[in-house]
Parts: structure tokens; C-alpha cells; sequence
């Protein structure tokens, strides 16, 4: 298991090291903020969907799976691209699939293989308990996951529709 820190860590350190190679300075806080946010979004997404509401067959399916990830991407690359936010859109796009990888380490050789997770709803999703080993049966972890993710949701859409009015004011 991948701890939330361990995730920010990962995507982070190459995002700091392009960030030093290329302007010569640290990144910006807005680019770590973005990084952060790509790191923790699929289990911002699915943990909740999955634990909570029961929406979803697991909490490593839906964000954490290719099939939804890779068409987001390319959304929110596209995106930071038409607003001249291109390598904010990339560290984004990289932390999100940073977190797969990470979650998934037998992508990384020598067994590559793919989890059905990565493909699901194409492909079933692995068996999973019904309560994940970092909640356990009755704890209170799962509601203040649940309610971080929300906050962390409404804060980033209304951030995003701030940022869509002003990107259709300036036109």
C-alpha cells in the first residue's frame, strides 16, 4: 500500500527535478499545488465512491483505471495548453498516472503485468475486501477521508469555474 505522502513524493520529486534542470529555480507554489492535487485525486475520487457510497466495485477502480485516466489527461492537457498553463496541465496529468504506477508496481519491470484495476470497467476488478485495511471495521477514517474529499472537490471547482468565467471573460 501507498501512503497519500509516499504518492505526493513520487509524482513531486520529477516535477522539482525538471523544474531545477529547466528554470534553474524551485518550482513555484502553484506547480507543487497541482502536483500535490494529481497525486491524491484518484483516491480523492474513488475511495469515497467506492467505501462510502458504494457507487463503485472498488477504490482502485474508476481514477485509477487507464480507460478514464487517459481521455482526463488529455482533457486537462488541452485545457492548460489553451491557457498557456501547459506545464501545470502536464504535472497534473503526471501525478494522476504517477499515482497508478505507484499503486500498480508490477507495471515496473521485471513482471509487467497489468492489473485488471488499470482496465476495469473493461475488465473485472480484483477481488478486494469490502473495508479497505486502512479504514478497518468501524473507524472513523473513511468519513474524515470522505470529508476531505469533498472539501478538496468544492475547493477545486470552484476554482475551475473561476478560472473558466475569466478564460470566457477575456474573449
Amino acid at each position: 500500500m501507498v501512503l497519500p505522502s509516499e504518492h505526493f513524493i513520487i509524482a513531486l520529486l520529477p516535477v522539482a527535478v525538471y523544474a531545477l534542470l529547466r528554470d534553474r529555480q524551485l518550482p513555484s507554489l502553484q506547480l507543487v499545488a497541482v502536483t500535490f492535487f494529481g497525486s491524491q485525486f484518484p483516491d480523492i475520487i474513488d475511495k469515497p465512491l467506492a467505501y462510502e457510497l458504494h457507487l463503485i466495485p472498488s477504490g482502485r477502480v474508476f481514477m485509477h483505471s487507464l480507460p478514464f485516466a487517459i481521455p482526463l489527461s488529455i482533457v486537462v492537457i488541452a485545457y492548460a495548453v489553451r491557457t498557456d498553463r501547459a506545464r501545470l496541465g502536464t504535472a497534473f496529468a503526471f501525478a494522476h498516472l504517477s499515482h497508478l504506477v505507484a499503486d500498480n508496481q508490477q507495471l515496473l519491470p521485471p513482471n509487467l503485468y497489468v492489473s485488471s484495476d488499470l482496465l476495469w470497467p473493461l475488465q473485472p476488478p480484483v477481488a478486494r475486501s469490502p473495508v479497505p485495511q486502512w479504514v478497518g471495521e468501524g473507524a472513523v477514517n473513511l468519513h474524515l477521508w470522505t470529508g476531505f474529499s469533498v472539501l478538496v472537490l468544492t475547493l477545486v471547482a470552484y476554482v475551475l469555474v473561476v478560472d473558466l468565467q475569466a478564460q470566457l471573460d477575456s474573449r
